[in-house]
């Protein structure tokens, strides 16, 4: 090989690694946002990426497009490691063409998801696109079509996780919310299908970018987003450890890493509650007790905040929580809670994550809007995943358990394997007040006294079914457990489950409610 062709490969290496120029590199900059070369070399271990298509050019030769060099079609995919797991990522240059995406550039996605699909590894995608590159046309939206069949098409097989990190607008935006995570950043990403001036032309809507689909905006009104960070840099770290909760594939099992605290008697559980059942308390810090070292990655901690979801350890294993939080509405059960624990139930069960339910819920929240807006449909979402998932699933109810609610959070009628319970745990169609009213309907209203005998048996009804001992003798609950015990008890429960094997029906697909 003769020197010649060395150089020619030197020089061209080095207009790959200075991407749209230094002017543009500094614009990125200004903006706190790192280039997507950065942020490649920020997020794997230091050497280990390995670049693929970086000689790719597009092909387009309408609108002088013939005369412009784009290099590596402002995209650049490869694969490498994350803390030492095997990773592929794409990440669109902003500093190119605007990252805008064209037949090449949408091929080059195309290919790096394959190979990830072969080689059974998470795919990371960093979003910061203008768009459809409109020079190419049709081009560019079958590009989009393309991948987001591709998306489909590895749900449920390879982890997906999505970073928005800049723009992404209109078809483009589907690609990311077919994935199993979607991340943004604070100021610097928005997300929305019709932006500010569409919407003004048509509607008469005065909005922003940022208040239309900003981080703040889809992570707590919409949920089209499930973390929010302040900026690149904090999102990509959330990227590590979130994949240090997942398997590498649907055929294996997410990682261990046995905790550093070992004690499994915590009786600080035994003060949380409070005495009263309608006072609230909150339920993160159960969970931190039962977690490994204190450690819950909470996923949604701005959406629907009523229901708590995310990933922890026992005993260095990975499981999946689905929360109560009494904090929020009661811990009642609505619209957006159902949808987004139902998603999060299937997530786990996809990835062999165990579950635990941790229940505290009055019921489903009462009102007009919730009925109208499907509450039904919605709510049902909850029991057909429950119900599918084949996973160990373990629930431990912690305070109330009423009505179809407490079917809704993982009864042992939904597939439970195991329903622990605390001693203050209320089991019941719905709450001492109303089942008194209807119950002792006629012997209050005959009383001269009724406020009275309504007070006496409300506290009849309490005395007489508002325990999990009446549960417990229908085998509807396996153990009542003193909460000190529970992380030991816990371990002991997952240990057991570990090998636990499940079948279903032969089907295509069932017809969830959606």
């Amino acid at each position: 090989m003769n020197q010649k062709q060395l150089d020619q490969l030197q020089r061209k290496k080095q207009t790959l690694a200075s991407a749209g120029g230094e002017a543009a590199i500094g614009n990125q900059h200004q903006k706190n946002k790192m280039t997507a070369r950065e942020r490649l070399d920020y997020l794997f271990d230091t050497g280990t990426f390995v670049e693929i298509g970086a000689f790719a050019a597009h092909s387009c030769t309408d609108f002088d497009m013939d005369k412009t060099e784009v290099p590596y079609d402002a995209v650049v995919t490869g694969f490498g490691k994350i803390k030492g797991r095997k990773v592929c990522a794409f990440a669109q240059d902003f500093t190119i063409q605007g990252g805008s995406l064209g037949n090449m550039h949408a091929q080059k996605i195309l290919t790096i998801m394959d190979f990830a699909l072969k080689t059974g590894c998470p795919v990371v995608g960093l979003n910061d696109s203008g768009g459809a590159r409109i020079q190419e046309g049709v081009d560019s939206m079958s590009g989009y079509g393309r991948i987001f069949r591709q998306n489909t098409l590895a749900s449920g097989i390879i982890p997906q996780i999505s970073a928005i990190m800049g723009p992404c607008a209109g078809g483009a935006s589907y690609s990311p919310a077919l994935t199993d995570f979607v991340m943004m950043v604070d100021s610097t990403s928005q997300m929305f299908l019709t932006g500010p001036k569409v919407i003004k032309a048509v509607t008469g809507e005065v909005v922003t970018s940022d208040e239309l689909g900003g981080s703040m905006s889809h992570n707590m009104k919409s949920g089209v987003a499930h973390l929010h960070f302040k900026d690149d840099r904090e999102c990509l770290d959330a990227i590590k450890a979130l994949l240090s909760y997942l398997p590498q594939n649907n055929r294996e099992q997410a990682p261990v890493v046995p905790p550093i605290d070992r004690l499994l008697e915590r009786p600080v559980l035994q003060e949380i509650l409070p005495e009263k059942s309608n006072i609230p308390y909150d339920m993160k810090r159960i969970i931190q007790e039962i977690a490994d070292d204190g450690v819950f990655f909470e996923i949604s901690p701005l959406y629907a905040q009523n229901l708590i979801t995310g990933f922890a350890r026992i005993d260095g294993s990975v499981i999946g929580i689905v929360a109560s939080q009494p904090k929020y509405l009661a811990g009642c059960l609505d619209i957006n809670a159902s949808d987004k624990g139902s998603r999060f139930i299937r997530i786990c069960d996809a990835y062999n994550i165990p579950l635990l339910n941790l229940v505290d819920v009055p019921g489903f929240l009462p009102s007009i809007a919730q009925e109208w807006g499907g509450v039904i449909r919605h709510g049902a979402k909850m029991l057909y995943a429950y119900s599918e998932a084949t996973v160990p699933k373990v629930t431990l109810i912690i305070r109330k358990a009423y009505g179809g609610a407490y079917l809704g959070m993982c009864s042992k009628d939904l597939g439970a394997d195991i329903v622990l319970a605390w001693p203050s745990a209320e089991i019941a169609v719905m709450g001492p007040e109303g089942a008194a009213n209807i119950i002792f309907r006629k012997e209050i209203e005959a009383s001269e006294a009724k406020d009275e005998v309504l007070r006496q048996k409300i506290e009849e009804y309490r005395e007489t079914f508002m325990n999990p001992y009446v549960a417990a003798t229908r085998n509807y609950v396996d153990d009542v457990i003193f909460p000190s015990q529970t992380r030991a008890i816990l371990v002991q429960c997952f240990d057991s489950l570990r090998d636990k094997v499940s079948s279903q029906p032969a089907r295509k697909h069932g017809i969830m409610p959606v």
